[in-house]
């Protein structure tokens, strides 16, 4: 039956002048270097000279925003874009564009290690200095500088007080409300009774349950003022190291861990009961700031240093997770299992990054491709073309032929897409549903 609907279909699709193509996914960062470096690698800083007019010595960085597209089979090595060229700004030892030579070796305070978001066309990173630096600068611990997304210019840098606590484990834009959301790190807090006698949401690390503890808490934060509201009272102990907010207005967040199981035939890794095991997938409900269910295991191992996540918006059950092979700890040269040396992490694996796909309705992940150069972000997001978001209208993740006679029906007015609380496939902010979409639909129903 079902051969003689995908043939019947297929005609359908022929008639139509349906064609199938491969979707390549693109995503773009910013590079965040969090291992230990000896610069045997690809991380350098280029002195290329002293710009008297400028005043400054100028500098070609490895900082910057990268791009790398995943074509479903293969994924390329990360590179920078903007590209910075010095032949654009100096020559035969000539400064020939001051503005350029400016513009290049700026990249070197693209440094988000407190967080970094890209929302509406504009990148922000947050840097914090270290408690003795913040002392030695009158307790103004954060720098937060705006970015233009596609141009890599600096657009402001503005200097922050450590009461702010900007620190989060990531931030980034809810497409429902368009307010941007993170987790972040909260300090000297007065926790509520409700939260502190809830074993479901609170676990005291330290005997002291108030003022002097610190964990994260779900807040959304105002970009101009970089003020955060924390959604809920209650903070969380578990150490994230991303979040992640889907076309559905869902919020996702992944824990570091990932070092007690055994590695498996398909390489996942697995706990005494054979269950999977590793880093976490956490959902957070936006409107109460509360952890929904339980964490689920991914079977991927993760470490403690920043990593990044994102969802593209064909299918707002995959996130995407730029992490770690493995958890950092191994056996070292005397047999002892422990962190792995910093020294060998050329040939240890101990700084390798890969792609991830997690599947949100399962928690699983898939590791997708290894990431060449060992490239980590502080930040990731998904460049999308401007072209439907098509997903299965029934939101089950799987296409049949109910699918597209809902779309056939907004098509031709007989149903409405309000009714499918916008999983309609249509182009942002358009109530048009054409042949195309259809064609499309159908293409996805079959696979292609």
């Amino acid at each position: 039956m079902f051969k003689k609907l995908q043939l019947v279909l297929l005609a359908a699709a022929t008639m139509m002048g349906m064609c199938a193509t491969a979707q390549t996914l693109t995503l773009k960062g910013v590079y965040q270097n969090n291992r230990y470096d000896d610069h045997a690698d690809h991380n350098y800083s280029e002195y290329v000279g002293w710009n008297s007019t400028l005043g400054k010595a100028i500098f070609i960085v490895e900082n910057g925003i990268y791009r790398m597209d995943w074509d479903g089979e293969d994924l390329d090595t990360p590179y920078k874009e903007p590209a910075v060229n010095k032949a654009d700004f100096y020559v035969n030892g000539q400064f020939t564009d001051n503005d350029k030579a400016l513009w290049a070796t700026n990249f070197n305070l693209m440094f988000g290690n407190s967080g970094a978001v890209m929302a509406n066309g504009v990148i922000t990173t947050v840097y914090s200095r270290n408690d003795q630096q913040t002392e030695e600068n009158d307790n103004i611990r954060y720098i937060v500088r705006k970015w233009n997304a596609e141009t890599g210019d600096l657009l402001s840098s503005v200097e922050f007080h450590d009461s702010l606590n900007l620190e989060s484990s990531g931030m980034c834009v809810n497409p429902k409300d368009g307010k941007v959301y993170g987790l972040f790190l909260l300090t000297q807090q007065d926790l509520p009774e409700e939260i502190i006698n809830d074993p479901d949401f609170f676990v005291d690390q330290d005997g002291v349950s108030t003022a002097t503890d610190a964990g994260y808490c779900l807040c959304s934060i105002d970009l101009e003022t970089m003020t955060i509201t924390p959604i809920t009272k209650g903070l969380y102990y578990s150490n994230f190291v991303t979040f992640a907010i889907n076309a559905d207005g869902r919020a996702f967040a992944m824990t570091s861990g990932g070092t007690a199981g055994v590695i498996g035939e398909d390489g996942k890794m697995y706990d005494i009961d054979g269950n999977l095991t590793g880093a976490m997938l956490c959902e957070f409900d936006l409107e109460t700031g509360l952890m929904l269910e339980n964490p689920i295991a991914t079977g991927y191992c993760s470490q403690m240093y920043r990593q990044s996540a994102c969802f593209g918006k064909a299918n707002p059950n995959i996130m995407y997770w730029n992490g770690y092979f493995n958890s950092g700890k191994g056996y070292n040269e005397y047999g002892n299992w422990g962190p792995l040396p910093d020294r060998y992490w050329l040939t240890n694996g101990k700084y390798d990054t890969s792609l991830y796909g997690i599947d949100i309705t399962t928690g699983e992940a898939t590791r997708l491709a290894n990431i060449t150069n060992r490239f980590t972000f502080s930040c990731m997001w998904a460049v999308e073309e401007d072209e439907p978001d098509y997903r299965d209208v029934n939101a089950d993740g799987v296409w049949d032929i109910a699918d597209v006679n809902i779309i056939i029906n907004i098509m031709l007015g007989k149903d409405s897409a309000d009714n499918y609380n916008g999983r309609a496939y249509l182009t942002e902010g358009d109530s048009v549903v054409d042949i195309a979409d259809v064609n499309i639909c159908i293409n996805k129903m079959l696979g292609n």
